[in-house]
C-alpha cells in the first residue's frame, strides 16, 4: 500500500494564498464581511446604510454578500458613513529561498 498523504487545513489555506483568484476573491468577501460587521454594530439595516450613502438597498447587499466589487469612492462614501476609513496595503511578497 502506498502512504496517504496527510494535507492539514493550514496547509491548504497557504496553498489557497498562494491562488491569485483566491486572494482577489477573499479581500472581495472581507471588505463586504468588514462593512456588514460595522453597520450592525451601529445598528443600521442595509437600507438605512444605504440611504445614508445615497444607494439602493440591494447595492448594499451585492457588496456584503460578496457579488460586487464596489469602487474605492464607494467605499469611502461607506466608511464616513459608518465613521470609519478605508485602508489599502501594497506589501511585498516574501523572498523566495
Amino acid at each position: 500500500m502506498s502512504p496517504v498523504s496527510k494535507t492539514t487545513f493550514k496547509d491548504w489555506q497557504d496553498q489557497q494564498r498562494q491562488d491569485a483568484e483566491f486572494v482577489a476573491e477573499s479581500l472581495e468577501l472581507e471588505a463586504g464581511y468588514q462593512i456588514a460587521r460595522l453597520r450592525l454594530l451601529r445598528g443600521l439595516t442595509q437600507a438605512q446604510l444605504a440611504d445614508m450613502v445615497g444607494t439602493r438597498q440591494p447595492s448594499i447587499a451585492r457588496l456584503e454578500n460578496g457579488s460586487s466589487v464596489p469602487s474605492l469612492s464607494f467605499l469611502e462614501r461607506i466608511a464616513e458613513a459608518l465613521d470609519a476609513t478605508v485602508e489599502i496595503k501594497i506589501k511585498p511578497k516574501p523572498l523566495s529561498p
